[in-house]
């Protein structure tokens, strides 16, 4: 991965000016509403030194596998984190990991890894903060639980996956509960939680309201840190903050272990390497600058196995690998990408995954054993999505004929699938803000040399629904279902959110998708057969 997420901090930016009287009172609302919200203090670290240390911002697990998983927690000051892990909620036997110090280097966040965990158990774990120069002096213990990943086939694997967390402007509404999905999810008991990426909205503004439509009033909680486009290194770490003021998150995180990925909005829309804005909302407009600190935010806030690598770099992309039945290839389309155009090239090595990227994809799929292979990307193939007049963003470009620009990277991908006769590929990604399922296949396709797979999008989880995008005929893609607004940027209020769910029988080995809504509600089910080239 091009921009570093642990080491030296960037360079500063230039100290903002005083906050106007707009922006306190937006700081006042913030803070009544995180009261409102659970208690969260809005309070800088350096500001709340009495007392002892508190993790308020609650705890989450991620990358978890057989034996092996990374537990969160952010302090409110200097601590050491200590976590214990136990069988039982009563934490008789409860074995010790010595975690890090947290420090203002890493806005006192801090990732503890577990390793010798048992497979296939119920792990409960409390992180409690001590004082650095007092061992003694420790604060109130967080709790949380997950369970690992089987070692057993016929145990099956259950997860859910979504993205598009706090965009267009729909925030944290006490009105109607919040993020609600995110109970709603929670309720289900998953092993785990994909996020699709666009785990934040780092260019995306959150006003105090928002008139609706019909007159209804959309009410956010607002923070400094929302009330403009993140530029600085501690604007991107307030946006992390910020979906952490939601109870139903931090509920979620305390139970739910998440395999995370990220996307444009991490940094801001539609973003590529090397790429110089023309953009009045941002100071500094070199994008690899606001890229490098965005990515940092990004490793502090997220549990991410593979941005804690020795040597202070780290990439996103990598496989979790779930026991006998799934590994999750979770790929990064950002990092490596070309710049966007209007993507018909003939020849086109970079592609949307790098040269890089690509091959190891390649060796990753042709290694795995397990039954399935999700393939976690973070933008649809065939769904044809627009940067601007002529360029695009995505992979596809609306021509139906032979693969072209970023469909190459694509199409040799494919290929390779079906020539090493890799088993159980399904493609699962968000983005989009809308919920849908694509099956490909060459009879359809310009590009014939594959096999038949799926790709199903599901999305926004709190953030604004969006018309349907149109197909690109390259690889054939039919829409079998489809459930998206008629208008774009409807609110929370007008649409509802969706996510997906990932069944797998231990049995019988079948995997099933279910598109679902925010309500209960499944609105198309899908099972797949294993042992399949194509679908």
């Amino acid at each position: 991965m091009p921009y570093p997420v642990t080491g030296p901090s960037p360079s500063p930016s230039p100290v903002p000016a005083a906050p106007a009287r707009r922006g306190v009172l937006r700081g006042s609302l913030a803070a009544s509403a995180a009261l409102a919200l659970g208690g969260v203090g809005l309070a800088a670290p350096a500001f709340a030194l009495s007392g002892r240390p508190r993790a308020a911002w609650g705890v989450q697990t991620g990358d978890v596998t057989a034996s092996s998983g990374l537990v969160w927690v952010r302090s409110d000051r200097p601590a050491r984190m200590v976590v214990e892990t136990s069988a039982t909620e009563s934490f008789r036997r409860a074995r010790r990991h010595r975690g890090p110090l947290l420090g203002a280097g890493t806005d006192f966040t801090g990732t503890t890894a577990l390793r010798g965990l048992p497979a296939g158990e119920q792990i409960h774990y409390r992180v409690t903060l001590a004082d650095p120069d007092d061992p003694r002096r420790t604060g109130e213990p967080v709790t949380g639980t997950f369970r690992t990943a089987p070692d057993r086939r016929r145990d099956g694997v259950r997860f859910l996956w979504s993205g598009d967390i706090a965009g267009q402007g729909w925030g944290i509404n006490p009105d109607v509960g919040g993020f609600r999905a995110y109970d709603e999810m929670r309720r289900l008991d998953p092993d785990f939680f994909l996020c699709s990426g666009d785990a934040i909205y780092a260019d995306g503004v959150i006003e105090p309201s928002v008139t609706l439509p019909d007159g209804r009033i959309w009410r956010n909680v607002t923070t400094p840190e929302k009330s403009k486009v993140a530029e600085t290194l501690d604007e991107y770490r307030g946006n992390f903050r910020y979906n952490l003021l939601d109870h139903n998150v931090r509920a979620f995180n305390a139970r739910v272990p998440s395999i995370v990925q990220w996307d444009d909005h991490e940094v801001r829309n539609n973003w590529y390497p090397g790429q110089i804005l023309d953009d009045p909302r941002y100071t500094e407009k070199d994008v690899d600058v606001l890229a490098a600190r965005a990515a940092r935010a990004f490793g502090e806030y997220t549990p991410v196995s593979t941005l804690h690598l020795p040597g202070g770099r780290g990439r996103v992309h990598r496989v979790v690998r779930y026991g006998p039945l799934l590994d999750v290839f979770v790929l990064d389309m950002r990092s490596y990408r070309n710049p966007n155009s209007p993507n018909r090239q003939a020849d086109d090595t970079t592609g949307i995954l790098g040269a890089e990227q690509l091959a190891w994809l390649k060796r990753e799929l042709a290694a795995s054993t397990a039954v399935w292979k999700v393939l976690a990307a973070d933008m649809p193939i065939g769904l044809v999505v627009p940067d601007g007049a002529a360029d695009f963003e995505a992979i596809a470009q609306g021509d139906p004929g032979a693969p072209l620009g970023r469909e190459l990277q694509i199409a040799e991908l494919l290929r390779f699938v079906k020539h090493r006769r890799i088993t159980g590929t399904l493609w699962l990604t968000a983005d989009v803000h809308y919920t849908s399922a694509q099956h490909y296949a060459p009879e359809r396709a310009a590009f014939k040399d594959f096999a038949p797979f799926w790709e199903f999008v599901s999305g926004p989880l709190a953030a604004g629904g969006f018309p349907a995008n149109a197909l690109d005929g390259t690889f054939g893609p039919e829409r079998v279902f489809v459930r998206a607004p008629e208008r774009a940027n409807l609110s929370p209020m007008e649409s509802p959110q969706y996510f997906g769910e990932v069944d797998i029988d231990g049995h019988s080995g079948d995997l099933t998708v279910r598109l679902r809504a925010e309500g209960g509600k499944v609105l198309f089910s899908k099972v797949l057969r294993p042992g399949r080239v194509g679908q």
